[in-house]
């Protein structure tokens, strides 16, 4: 047998290649691995055609072997660390990456592929370090610069992302992606006309960018039927956009039929984006379910370690703000963070991070391992934090964890935030969320479920913790807001401050989907606006509705 394809036969599998003809050009292929299983060049192109074709799994055999073939060779382990990230084996990507770079150590590319691993493994700090690594070797590496500047965001550094994605436009002036994200940027630190400015940049370079139409759509008040929404009209009769693509411009169809008060057909707008963002997310309410279930069997394990934690040296006091996604923990976290002494973090992604295994009794519960969640978690806070030793952590759904955090800092103080559910359950299908924990939220019957879930653990944690959560009433909140929040100040042991008030006038950056309202002053009718969709819900949400004679 031939140790190498003869030059013809090379020739021939390149001719396939190059005109496209990939399902020629797979057959033959085939046929040279069988007959030289050890020369590379074969299964080179037989890994990029099943690429092309959407045979990720298929491919992965062939990256493998050009591998095997050539141990040494850094762009076949590169290639290989690509196919492994698409296929979502992280930890063999990051083999893959770290083994190419030691054969080609300024390999700028494996530097940035390995900023997307740690990114997608939540390690931010990794994946900022590869990401300034990558831009080191490679000094006009726009995307680098890009992907850094979201790395910074996750890092709470937003004046050091805002550079970042300036620095990727500079390079690349036509880099819709960059605009968009910097429109995020600007939005999270209140600068709402430079962020419309800069969404309204990327759409126009890439009119099929429908993430920046939707984000535009948000920061835009509509009081006509105007170019952006003649665009969407014509991106949505386009038969060749992906599920992801027509998801995103159905939220945005459904905002500018609500701003322009046509409510029969931004739901169904609302109706079809959430069907096809449930669809997308493969979401089964049962997953929840269990865990709910999870959660309430596993705290009698935690309960019995409680008494045995103590404060540590650090001094840091956490404020746990929980409840249901779109509730008004945005709205009391601004006013919290409004004192002085107080520093609010907005949502931090560690209590679910490091306690997930402990809640759900996936690792054995202990007096260790309760201290080292305790202690990971004011590690990743007071790196966060500045001066202050009060800081405010409001990812709602940590009231999936309230049991754990209860037993785990004694010294810290959990705010419920308790809104009408017929508003939260309507202002929850009302939202795209960025996190695909939210699954729920896609289908009116699954957010009631879910709503009911939620409301039996709470209780379920009143009854067990006692006096240690305190509720805030949204309604009560918004309506007596001096008094309310007067209240909540003294029950956080704080002195009085007058700018507790004013949130609106409160600078810090906020990345929820409420950092459009809270630039607001406070408003007290927001639990009423579900009824205007009243004709088109059958009745669903209006035995949760506990505002009936506002």
């Amino acid at each position: 047998m031939l140790k190498a394809p003869s030059r013809n036969q090379i020739d021939t599998l390149l001719k396939y290649y190059q005109s496209k003809n990939y399902i020629k050009t797979k057959k033959f292929a085939l046929s040279l691995t069988e007959n030289f299983p050890n020369h590379e060049f074969a299964w080179k192109i037989l890994s990029i055609v099943l690429k092309k074709t959407g045979k990720i799994s298929e491919s992965l055999i062939a990256s493998e072997k050009l591998v095997e073939i050539k141990p040494q060779d850094a762009l076949a382990n590169y290639n290989l660390g690509n196919t492994y990230r698409e296929l979502a084996k992280f930890s063999k990507a990051e083999e893959s990456y770290k083994k190419a770079i030691s054969l080609k150590p300024d390999f700028s590319e494996a530097y940035y592929n390995l900023g997307i691993v740690s990114k997608n493994n939540s390690k931010l700090e990794e994946a900022e370090k590869y990401y300034k690594q990558a831009i080191h070797l490679q000094p006009n590496f726009a995307e680098a610069y890009n992907n850094l500047g979201t790395v910074l965001e996750g890092l709470q550094k937003l004046d050091e992302a805002e550079i970042c994605y300036k620095k990727a436009i500079a390079l690349k002036p036509n880099f819709a992606e960059a605009y968009n994200n910097l429109g995020t940027n600007l939005e999270q630190q209140g600068k709402l006309k430079d962020a419309q400015i800069s969404y309204e940049k990327a759409v126009l370079i890439n009119p099929g960018l429908t993430n920046a139409h939707r984000q535009l759509s948000l920061i835009k008040k509509f009081n006509s039927y105007d170019k952006q929404y003649h665009l969407l009209q014509k991106l949505y009769l386009d038969r060749n956009i992906s599920d992801e693509q027509r998801c995103h411009i159905n939220f945005s169809l459904a905002k500018i039929h609500d701003d322009l008060e046509n409510f029969e057909k931004a739901f169904k707008h609302l109706s079809e984006g959430n069907r096809i963002q449930k669809k997308l997310l493969k979401y089964n309410i049962k997953k929840d379910i269990e865990l709910f279930n999870q959660v309430k069997l596993n705290f009698q394990q935690i309960e019995q370690i409680s008494p045995r934690i103590q404060k540590n040296k650090i001094d840091l006091t956490p404020i746990f703000i929980i409840g249901m996604p779109r509730s008004g923990t945005t709205l009391v976290e601004q006013i919290i963070s409004s004192h002085s002494k107080v520093t609010g973090l907005g949502e931090l992604p560690f209590v679910s991070q490091f306690g997930y295994s402990i809640t759900t009794g996936q690792v054995e519960c202990n007096e260790e391992t309760i201290s080292k969640f305790r202690n990971d978690y004011l590690e990743k806070l007071g790196s966060l934090t500045d001066q202050n030793l009060i800081a405010t952590d409001k990812m709602p759904q940590n009231f999936l964890y309230t049991g754990l955090i209860a037993a785990s800092f004694p010294e810290a103080k959990i705010l419920h935030i308790k809104r009408n559910p017929a508003a939260v359950c309507w202002a929850n299908y009302r939202q795209w969320f960025k996190s695909n924990d939210l699954g729920y939220s896609y289908s009116i019957d699954d957010i009631i479920e879910y709503h009911r879930l939620y409301e039996d653990l709470m209780k379920f944690w009143n009854y067990t913790l006692k006096n240690k959560i305190y509720k805030v009433d949204y309604e009560a909140l918004t309506i007596h807001h001096e008094d309310e929040i007067k209240k909540l100040i003294t029950y956080l042991g704080l002195s009085w401050e007058e700018s507790c008030l004013s949130p609106e006038e409160n600078s810090r950056s906020v990345s929820t989907a409420s950092n459009i309202q809270i630039r607001n002053k406070i408003f007290k009718g927001s639990s009423q606006k579900w009824k205007k969709y009243k004709p088109f819900l059958n009745g669903k949400l209006d035995s949760l509705d506990i505002l009936k004679n506002p």
